[in-house]
């Protein structure tokens, strides 16, 4: 246990080692050092230029080689003197909203006031590069009390959590070998929730009733309310559940009873394993983007329909216990914020079987079920609960997974990535015979 503790520690160094030095982050670092130093890339270079200048000056003895790479240093010295400091500027968006969902569109409108004349100056909002590109609105002259403005559009394409802006007045010296930022307006956060599709899904009965598939319709009750059936007393049942008439009809003493195994909670197990997941670069995953949107989904209908619902991943809850359409924003933020780690789903299976609760329709979204975890969900199963495993099919190597999972008696639906969610959970399978 401790070292495959280790190992996934290990991994996760690797993994963030790998994220720092990708070329988005490298881009992202260097932009953060110019705004710092104030000295643009042409500014650097010409510092770098005087250094190997100094350097080749003092090997081989050349007085006019010191004298130009002091002469580079002080003209960037003077380019950061000359540079205006702050410009006397305000201006605010219109068109962003806290909140959007994956796919849709953001028409943004920038409004730029002058508080006194400025002019020569460059308008720069940072966007990242999932959401579009970097807008930049050059400016030749603002008159005082004058306003300016420009319209943008952003793409979500991908959900998450971005940050847009801030949206700054960029002024250089004539040389362009400095420059300074005037924060306009502040950053502003940005969550992408995942795409929600129309989704059907039933929470079934205990495994131990016969048939198990029992009743046709799940209501959101914690205990069945309509006839099930009659059977034989047993010590302990309530009394005013004695049918007389049937008692009288058989010689026994006959009780009804209600259906069993209706629920009203739902779980939801997201797999978050980084090693399982496909790699599409630049930290990208379609089997875990075509996850979460599953999980969105299905949490989506069953908190709509009345059931209580909870959010899981490998290495702990993402929600608290949910219910009611109100509860779906703090859901839908959630996985705005999800991301893969180095946690295996066994951890999160292990909870699932350690939970008091025996009452808990669980849905399990895997691309992958290996034998251990195979053996755990089948301790799930032991306990009676409803499961329902959503294997994520993007390698040839993983259609096993529905195998697995029927063979231990679980509904299994098996998606595609970009597949229409609606038409594949439509018909799921049960214990490999579709219903």
């Amino acid at each position: 246990m401790a070292t495959a503790v280790r190992v996934r520690g290990i991994r996760s160094r690797f993994d963030r080692l790998g994220e720092s030095l990708s070329p988005s982050a490298l881009r992202d670092t260097f932009r953060r050092l110019e705004r710092k130093t104030a000295i643009t890339r042409v500014g650097q270079l010409a510092i770098l230029g005087a250094v190997a200048m100094w350097i080749l000056a003092y090997i081989v003895a050349g007085t006019a080689m010191y004298l130009f790479a002091y002469g580079v240093v002080l003209l960037v010295v003077v380019a950061l003197a000359i540079a205006p400091r702050r410009l006397k500027l305000t201006g605010e968006r219109t068109g962003l909203f806290p909140r959007t969902q994956e796919g849709d569109r953001l028409d943004v409108e920038l409004t730029l006031t002058a508080e006194r004349s400025v002019s020569t100056f460059l308008l720069e909002e940072r966007v990242p590069e999932r959401l579009g590109t970097t807008v930049k609105v050059p400016v030749t002259r603002l008159a005082r009390g004058n306003t300016v403005t420009h319209r943008y559009g952003l793409r979500c394409t991908r959900r998450g959590v971005y940050e847009i802006g801030p949206l700054v007045a960029v002024a250089s010296d004539p040389l362009g070998l400095s420059e300074r930022e005037t924060i306009v307006a502040e950053p502003f956060e940005l969550l992408v929730h995942p795409r929600v599709e129309l989704v059907s899904d039933r929470p079934l009965t205990r495994q131990f009733e016969d048939p198990p598939i029992r009743p046709p319709v799940s209501k959101p009750w914690p205990s069945g309310l309509e006839f099930y059936g009659m059977r034989e007393y047993q010590r302990g049942d309530d009394l005013r559940r004695i049918v007389w008439r049937a008692t009288a009809r058989t010689g026994k003493v006959m009780v009804r009873e209600a259906e069993q195994g209706i629920t009203d909670h739902v779980t939801l197990l997201l797999d978050t394993d980084r090693g399982r997941h496909s790699r599409d670069g630049e930290g990208l995953s379609e089997s875990f983007e075509t996850g979460v949107r599953a999980v969105a989904s299905l949490a989506v209908r069953h908190l709509r329909e009345g059931y209580e619902v909870k959010v899981e991943c490998n290495g702990g809850p993402l929600t608290r216990h949910l219910r009611g359409g109100t509860s779906q924003l703090q859901m839908l933020d959630a996985l705005a914020r999800v991301d893969m780690d180095r946690e295996q789903l066994s951890q999160g299976i292990m909870r699932l079987v350690a939970s008091p609760s025996r009452d808990a329709h669980n849905i399990i979204v895997t691309p992958h079920l290996g034998a251990g975890e195979a053996a755990q969900l089948k301790l799930l199963l032991n306990t009676g609960v409803s499961v329902m495993v959503v294997a994520l099919l993007w390698d040839e190597e993983e259609s096993n997974t529905m195998g697995v999972a029927a063979s231990l008696g679980c509904q299994v639906v098996g998606v595609h990535p970009d597949q229409d969610l609606g038409s594949a959970l439509f018909n799921p399978m049960l214990a490999g015979i579709r219903r």
